[in-house]
C-alpha cells in the first residue's frame, strides 16, 4: 500500500471487526481474493445505500459476502437484499458471516444462475449491484431492463452499480489482446452509453464502477 492509498484508508470510516475478519479469511482461503469489494468500496456501497435509501436490493455475484454486508449495513431495517451466487462452494462461508452480522437478517442468499433465479423472484429492485460473471454482463443488463417480452426487474429511479468495469485497464488494450471477459465488458459499457433510458457515470475506484440511473 503506497502512502496516498494508506492516507485514504486512514481517513475513511474504520472497517468493522467482522468485515476485517471476512477480509482476512477471504485472502487466506480464496484463489482470487481480489474479487472481494474491500474496505473503501464497501464503505462507498454503504454510503450510496444510506443516501439512496432503497427498500429492495439485488446483488449478482455474492462471492464471500463482503459487499452484501456493506449494503445491509446501510439498509434500513425493513429493507431486503437478494444476493445470488453461482458457486455453491461459497455458500457456507458467506452464510456464516451473514448469520453473525446484526444486519444479516436483511440478506437472502440464493445459489445458482442469476439469469434463471432473478426473474423468478418477481421483485422490482430499487438498487442492483452487478458483480457476477463478466461474460454475462450484457445478458444481466438485458434481463434487468426487460427483454423478449419479459418484464423489467428495475423501474424509473432505480440505481444499477456495475463493478470491475475497467477490468484492470484491459478495456483500452488493443483488439488482439482482448479476452472474452473484456469484450463483454466493452459491449456492456456501449449498451449503457447508447441506452436513452438511463444516465451513467464511470467512477474509477478500484477496478471501476459504472453508476447507472434509470430515468
Amino acid at each position: 500500500m503506497d502512502a496516498l492509498e494508506k492516507y485514504i484508508h486512514d481517513h475513511t470510516e474504520e472497517e468493522e471487526a467482522l468485515m476485517q475478519e471476512l477480509d482476512r479469511e477471504t485472502h487466506r482461503r480464496m484463489v482470487a481474493p481480489r474479487m472481494l469489494s474491500g474496505h473503501l468500496q464497501g464503505k462507498l456501497l454503504k454510503m450510496l445505500t444510506r443516501l439512496f435509501r432503497p427498500k429492495t436490493i439485488l446483488e449478482i455475484g455474492t462471492f464471500t459476502g463482503y459487499s452484501a454486508l456493506s449494503f445491509a449495513e446501510g439498509l434500513e431495517a425493513d429493507g431486503r437484499i437478494d444476493t445470488i451466487e453461482v458457486d455453491d462452494e461459497l455458500e457456507a462461508l458467506a452464510q456464516s458471516y451473514f448469520d453473525r452480522s446484526e444486519h444479516g437478517a436483511k440478506i437472502r442468499l440464493h445459489i445458482g444462475s442469476a439469469l434463471e433465479i432473478a426473474p423468478r423472484l418477481e421483485t422490482s429492485y430499487d438498487l442492483v449491484f452487478i458483480d457476477g460473471d463478466k461474460r454475462e454482463y450484457p445478458a444481466y443488463y438485458r434481463m434487468l431492463m426487460g427483454d423478449e417480452g419479459n418484464p423489467p426487474l428495475v423501474h424509473s429511479g432505480s440505481l444499477l452499480i456495475a463493478d470491475n468495469i475497467l477490468w484492470s485497464g484491459k478495456v483500452v488494450e488493443p483488439l488482439a489482446r482482448r479476452d472474452h471477459h473484456t469484450e463483454a465488458l466493452l459491449e456492456f459499457n456501449r449498451m449503457v452509453k447508447e441506452d436513452k433510458r438511463v444516465e451513467n457515470v464511470i467512477v474509477p475506484i478500484r477496478d471501476g464502477l459504472n453508476l447507472i440511473r434509470i430515468k
